[in-house]
Parts: structure tokens; sequence; C-alpha cells
């Protein structure tokens, strides 16, 4: 019978579904170094799935016939993927279900940065209301502004139609290249960067991880923004330098942010969490009961596919057939 380990917490109709069919191995930080149980775990496992861990050459060395991970996400920077190219090891993802699920909450942190809806929601139940509120409680109107995607794939359009549509909103975009389909229907305009960010006043990221995003927005870039610009993130927290996305708020460059995602993970205490003019959320851009189990049952097709001998749906490496 065929190994799987499951290396995080997955839905149990799914693991249900695996332990009837495969030999299947739960890790659990609870009984130790977790690391150690995969590096035991892989020597003789045919398959991993999962989300949230590092799994690279260090902990992977000792597999002997693993096929395919399949991680139970979109992004996948948590994966050495020149190392599972070297091995011949698959790696699965999960696009596409979370789209509409992520654009929501990127849309929802826009607006409650926007309408600084945390603090007032704080503020009115400490008892503070108790006249006429005054310019302190203003927040800035989001109808009929400029929002700036910088990444228009699947979840940056996805945003784009919510501002275009709903709000009347006027989109431009950045991206790699032009995406001239998908901007028509929207009536997007491209600019490069630093135009976007001068003329945006809601600036959403949503770009992939990569050499070329990483640390894409810093004190440059938040110098162009205008002082009344709300900036939001829901991509990976390397692609925003922090500390001078701090400054920023601290010294009032821009008017708001809003996050679901750090440069370190899970963020206990920051910098971040002292200023005002900014919402947090920890990293829940696809966190629904129903968008999550749509995630894992599409995890544990991209597995079957591969140990049925058949190449999976969506592969972040698909050149191993």
């Amino acid at each position: 019978m065929k190994k799987v380990v499951v290396f995080s917490q997955i839905d149990q109709d799914v693991l249900e579904r695996l332990q009837q069919n495969y030999q299947v191995v739960i890790l659990n930080p609870k009984l130790g170094d977790i690391n150690a149980q995969i590096r035991q775990e892989v020597i003789d496992a045919d398959a991993m799935i999962g989300s949230g861990r590092l799994l690279n050459e260090s902990n992977l060395a000792p597999a002997q016939q693993l096929k395919i991970i399949s991680t139970v996400s979109v992004g996948y920077d948590n994966y050495d993927v020149n190392y599972l190219n070297q091995r011949k090891i698959w790696l699965s993802n999960t696009p596409h279900v979370l789209t509409e699920t992520t654009a929501d909450l990127a849309f929802s942190l826009l607006m409650s940065a926007a309408r600084k809806i945390p603090q007032l929601d704080t503020w009115t139940k400490q008892g503070q209301w108790q006249k006429t509120i005054s310019t302190e409680q203003f927040g800035v109107d989001i109808f009929g502004k400029t929002l700036g995607i910088i990444g228009l794939g699947h979840i940056g359009a996805a945003i784009a139609r919510r501002g275009f549509y709903g709000f009347n909103m006027d989109i431009l975009y950045h991206s790699r290249r032009e995406k001239i389909e998908v901007a028509q229907s929207l009536n997007a305009q491209y600019r490069e960067l630093d135009d976007l960010l001068q003329q945006s006043d809601f600036i959403v990221v949503a770009v992939d991880l990569n050499v070329e995003s990483k640390q894409l927005i810093g004190a440059e870039q938040f110098d162009l923004m205008q002082k009344h610009a709300v900036f939001v993130n829901i991509a990976r927290g390397s692609v925003v330098d922090e500390h001078a996305l701090i400054k920023a708020l601290q010294n009032n460059k821009i008017f708001a942010a809003g996050l679901d995602v750090y440069a370190k993970e899970p963020l206990q205490s920051s910098a971040l969490f002292e200023l005002p003019n900014i919402v947090t959320t920890p990293h829940i851009g696809s966190a629904t009961a129903q968008t999550r189990k749509k995630m894992v049952q599409l995890a544990y097709q991209n597995l079957v596919d591969a140990l049925e001998n058949k190449t999976p749906r969506y592969l972040v490496n698909p050149n191993f057939k």
C-alpha cells in the first residue's frame, strides 16, 4: 500500500478518504521536532499533502520514492522548487478555487482601512462617542476613485471587477506584461509601476512572490504615493519592506494600510500593531469553510492522480512526466 504523509491539518472527510486507500501518517508537532518527523517518515513515502511547512533538502533528502508534494495553497514559496526539480518530485498546488474569496478579503481590507472601521469600532465600544464626530473620525471616499492593482492575475482581476462594477472606480494595473483581454472588459489602463503609485487613490498588491517581486514596494515607492492613498497587500509579506511601510504610516505619507500577509508568519508582535492607521488580519485570504474544503479536495485529486500515474491538473513543475 502506498504511503502518504499528512504534514498539516486537513479536512476530516478528505483525510478519511486518504486513509481508506493509502497508509497515512499524520505528523504532529506535539510529538517533538517536526523536521525530524519529516525526515523519518519520507524515507518510504510516496506522497505528501498539507501546507505551511518549509520543505527542502534539509528534511526531504532521505526520501527514496517520493513522487508528489500536494500543497493545499496557491503559493509555493515554502518549497524549494529547484531541489524538487533535481529530485524529480512533482509539486502541485490549488489555484483558482480561492480567487473570489481572496478578492473579497482584499476589498474588505481596502474598505476597512479607508473608513477606519476597526479603530471606530473600538472607539464606539469604549464609550467615546459622546458628541458629534470630528474630523479625527473621518475616512476617505472609495466610490469613483482610482484603484491601482499590482499584479493582474486571477485574483488581481477579481479585485478589479469589484472596484469597477461595484464602486465605479477607474482601474490602473501593472504586471510583468500587459493583460489586454482582461483589461478591456474593465477599461483598465496599464501603467509603469511608478506612474501607478503616483496616480492611484488605492493600491492593492496581488503579485506572485518571485525574484522580481521580492521587496518590490519600499521607501522609494511609498514616497511616490499620494498622502490620501490606502495601501493593501494580500500577496506575500516579502513583497513589501515592512520597515518602510511602518515609517510611511508613522509619518502620514499615506493615509492607511491593510495587510493580510507579513515577512514573518505567524506574527505575534510588531511595530505595525502599534499604529492606528492599519488594519491587520492573520493571513486569512482563503479562510472560509467552503473555500478551504474546495482547496483540500483539489489537493487530494492532484495527489491521487500522481499516485495513479496520471499527470495532476495543477503542477508547479510540470516537466516531469
